[in-house]
């Protein structure tokens, strides 16, 4: 039986692939095999020695401590593009919020004490204050073409939007996916230069920690639109402000309030809501429901952010999975613990990515607790587990 703890409120459509004959889940599971989590944050939580996975139920993954996990063996999952529509159509409102100078607009008339006709005039007399512009014809300059990069690069295009994009690693997938109309920019400084809208989408990393500095922003002209929703950190709030306030941006668009951005005349801040949508939610649970079971079960890798995928068919029902150390030798010593078990080697698979390796082994016969010690034991390997028949 394996044990689940859900940290925040999933989505009951994800919840539910999980068997409950085998599997134990709610907020109160103590000694969990698996933690599925939103927002909640885990850098400062004990977790057990039988952990054996943690999965997010959306894209990012900053509310947990992946580097530890990854020093203990452990793979984070989470769900990329499960969230994917619900961002793109956030992010197309936020290019017609601040094109059409709709939140101005409506706080305008909200703000009216006038009735009957009095109130027609205020109106007629108010608009000309919030006179906007039209997006076709306009460039949209996208940072970052994953799942959602692509599809709000493909729906401009749709608006009959110019569309420049800059990934230096998109992925094959993304790149069959991104329409040919899009055009290729060769850095962040060229789609700075030459866009009218600017939207991010990479994930926070140090390397992206404040892409948007000072010094780009010296970049963009004063008509261009910012929009964020991304993460927070992606911009460096100190020099965006000095923009906003010299006028050298016109308007910034974001999913992250802040103290000194929620009540900027230029800024335009909404409360995360990226992912919140009942679709958005319950395809994100879906997704990781079905990786952790995958990897409870299989020992089977998919969307990781720290482990590499690993898929292997299953032949026996005896079955061991490692995650080690990405360093010579290691596979062969693994290979002489079985050998020296009498234990013949069905099928098998070994990737690595980036400081760890991941190596699945299917067995013509049953692993005892005494070889899988004997794995355990040698430098470098960060956990091993008989995966259930």
């Amino acid at each position: 039986m394996f044990r689940i703890l859900t940290l925040n409120n999933i989505a009951a459509m994800g919840l539910q692939r999980f068997p409950r004959d085998r599997y134990t889940v709610g907020p109160d599971v103590a000694s969990p095999d698996a933690i599925i989590v939103r927002s909640a944050a885990m850098h400062d939580m004990a977790v057990g020695s039988e952990l054996l996975a943690v999965g997010r139920a959306g894209a990012g993954v900053n509310n947990i401590p992946v580097s530890k996990l990854s020093e203990r063996g452990i793979p984070v999952f989470n769900a990329p593009g499960a969230n994917a529509n619900a961002v793109k159509e956030l992010v197309l409102a936020g290019l017609f919020i601040a094109a059409r100078n709709l939140i101005a607009a409506h706080e305008y008339v909200r703000g009216l004490k006038e009735e009957g006709e009095a109130l027609s005039k205020a109106v007629e007399s108010g608009k000309k204050r919030f006179v906007g512009y039209e997006l076709p014809g306009r460039t949209l300059g996208v940072i970052g073409l994953g799942a959602i990069g692509v599809e709000v690069a493909n729906a401009a295009l749709g608006l009959d939007m110019k569309v420049i994009g800059f990934d230096p690693k998109i992925t094959v997938e993304r790149a069959w996916q991104l329409s040919a109309g899009v055009s290729q920019a060769n850095s962040i400084e060229q789609v700075l230069r030459d866009s009218d809208f600017i939207t991010l989408h990479v994930p926070l990393t140090d390397a992206t920690r404040r892409l948007i500095n000072a010094k780009r922003l010296e970049l963009v002209r004063p008509t261009t639109v910012l929009l964020n929703f991304s993460r927070s950190e992606i911009v460096d709030e100190a020099a965006l402000l000095d923009a906003l306030n010299r006028e050298a941006l016109a308007t910034y668009v974001t999913d992250f309030p802040s103290v000194a951005l929620r009540s900027h005349p230029r800024a335009i801040c909404l409360p995360h809501l990226g992912a919140s949508t009942a679709e958005a939610e319950e395809n994100s649970a879906v997704m990781v429901v079905d990786d952790i079971r995958q990897y409870l079960e299989h020992g089977n890798v998919k969307h990781s952010v720290n482990f590499p995928e690993a898929n292997l068919p299953r032949s026996r029902p005896s079955r061991v999975a490692i995650p080690h150390a990405n360093m010579p030798n290691m596979v062969a010593q693994i290979l002489s613990a079985l050998a020296a078990a009498n234990l013949n080697i069905a099928d098998m698979v070994n990737h690595s990515r980036d400081k760890i390796s991941y190596t699945i082994v299917d067995l013509d016969g049953p692993v005892s607790q005494e070889t899988l010690a004997r794995i355990r034991a040698i430098d470098g390997i960060l956990s091993a587990r008989i995966c259930p028949e």
